[in-house]
């Protein structure tokens, strides 16, 4: 039997006023296991009409008062964390003891730090800046947030949507993914439980992309929040700029690798592996494109072959198997992923995987591609899969060069011992992170977002947190 989701609106869980609803199915065994609500503009109105009521009392709370709501939703997370993972591992095919110890505690993590933020805004001293007038500064909440989150964190990418938007003071409207929303409702859930927050602070409406589409273009939201694709970005940015709406962009991410000829080729296969395969690649900041010394290039080469069927084989059990890398999230993507693989050009050479693991769920074997050249099709655009490249550079400028020479600039990472050329690399990297001799770890107190067509605006840390607040001047004439 399957269960049937609904959407959650004014602290209560509503179905769709016209009953629509789309079915869910777990990637590990290609079957349906959920219903879940496609939303239609009533929907979206009943939504926004929530998270406008709530605004009027929620953005007089005091920052003290913010804070112990999220700490109590910290809290009431980590207490049930089991039930959310099991969930989560449904509905995304994720391993259960790779999810539990690699996603809850950075999350909970991540709502504390917020929690804190909201009593640490800062802004300009109040002060004399003109003789006999007093300024000074004001930092409020927006209002209502419209908000949209991927399939390939739909856990976590919600806590870092609706999290700091809610510390600031504002109310959220948000979309989960059409293939993942069953975590975000379970997290809405639990947050109604422990009664944690106002009805209408948060509320969630599923749905596809016409659902989001609406989402968007509703009068109410006074800015719109998106983690997607580059396309997906691009359609939010032209409907928001018809109303001047704030926008805040996460998008693709190619990311390069710049391995030089004086790393530890052990250790950076090991290390790159999991950056790369974790997930199964679906992942915006993935170690997928390597770039590597001509000295190493061979050594290096067979080095993550031997890691791709090695350490980071796919876990074909399910759930409860132990192996990094999970199935992709649906047989759409699937197909995607392998069709970059099956055009790929006859000088391009697939030393691991590379093709369908099994006929049950949605499996690709990790895969390693060496031999590319910068103008390929999976050198350009973003495959996000269990899927890395590999291309060997001349010198320090052409490395630069191969990495900067794509439309995305979310994150990188150098390798190598020689400290004077990370810092050049680090310099001259077009990337919104630059990891050296490490790739992937991310901490709450530090800026997650790019540059190009990886988008604008920031998650996590205090920069993320200020996105969502908008200043004020205030000047009193003292001499009157």
């Amino acid at each position: 039997m399957t269960k049937e989701l609904k959407n959650f609106v004014g602290g209560e869980f509503v179905s769709t006023r016209d009953g629509v609803s789309t079915e869910l199915v777990n990637p590990t065994t290609g079957e349906v296991f959920a219903t879940a609500p496609v939303s239609g503009p009533a929907d979206i109105d009943q939504a926004y009409a929530a998270a406008a009521s709530a605004f009027d009392s929620w953005k007089n709370t005091t920052p003290s008062d913010r804070q112990q709501a999220l700490l109590k939703i910290a809290q009431v997370f980590e207490d049930h964390a089991e039930e959310l993972v099991a969930v989560e591992s449904e509905n995304t095919g994720k391993p259960i003891a790779v999810t539990m110890s690699e996603e809850i505690p950075p999350m909970v993590d991540q709502i504390r730090f917020f929690a804190g933020a909201a009593r640490v805004l800062e802004g300009k001293a109040a002060g004399e800046y003109m003789q006999g007038f007093t300024s000074m500064i004001r930092r409020e909440p927006i209002g209502v947030i419209g908000q949209v989150t991927p399939w390939n964190y739909p856990m976590m990418m919600a806590v870092w949507k609706y999290i700091p938007a809610i510390a600031a003071g504002n109310t959220v409207v948000l979309k989960p993914s059409d293939t993942t929303p069953a975590s975000t409702l379970k997290m809405a859930e639990l947050i109604a439980q422990s009664d944690a927050l106002p009805p209408g602070v948060l509320n969630i409406v599923c749905g596809d992309r016409d659902t989001g589409k609406a989402l968007v273009e509703h009068k109410t939201p006074q800015m719109v929040s998106i983690t997607g694709s580059v396309r997906a970005g691009m359609q939010v940015a032209q409907s928001a700029a018809l109303d001047v709406k704030r926008v805040h962009l996460e998008l693709g991410g190619k990311a390069p690798v710049l391995v030089f000829d004086d790393a530890d080729i052990e250790a950076a296969a090991e290390w790159l592996a999991v950056a790369g395969f974790f997930n199964a690649g679906q992942d915006c900041t993935a170690a997928t494109r390597m770039l590597v010394a001509p000295r190493i290039y061979d050594d290096f080469v067979a080095a993550m072959a031997e890691q791709a069927v090695g350490t980071a084989t796919t876990f074909a059990d399910g759930p409860s198997g132990e192996g990094l890398v999970p199935p992709v999230n649906n047989m759409h993507h699937m197909d995607r992923v392998l069709g970059f693989l099956e055009r790929a050009p006859k000088h391009a050479q697939v030393v691991a995987g590379g093709s369908r693991q099994g006929d049950r769920g949605f499996y690709i074997s990790p895969t390693v591609v060496a031999g590319l050249q910068q103008e390929d099709e999976m050198i350009q655009n973003e495959i996000f899969g269990p899927v890395i490249t590999i291309q060997k550079f001349d010198d320090e400028a052409q490395a630069l060069a191969y990495a900067n020479g794509v439309n995305y600039g979310l994150a990188s990472s150098v390798w190598t011992k020689d400290f004077g050329r990370a810092m050049r690399m680090a310099k001259g990297l077009d990337f919104g992170c630059v990891w050296i001799n490490t790739h992937i770890p991310l901490v709450a107190e530090m800026p997650h977002g790019g540059f190009k067509h990886s988008g604008y605006g920031k998650d996590l840390s205090m920069y993320g947190f200020e996105d969502y607040t908008r200043i004020k001047h205030v000047m009193a004439n003292i001499e009157s």
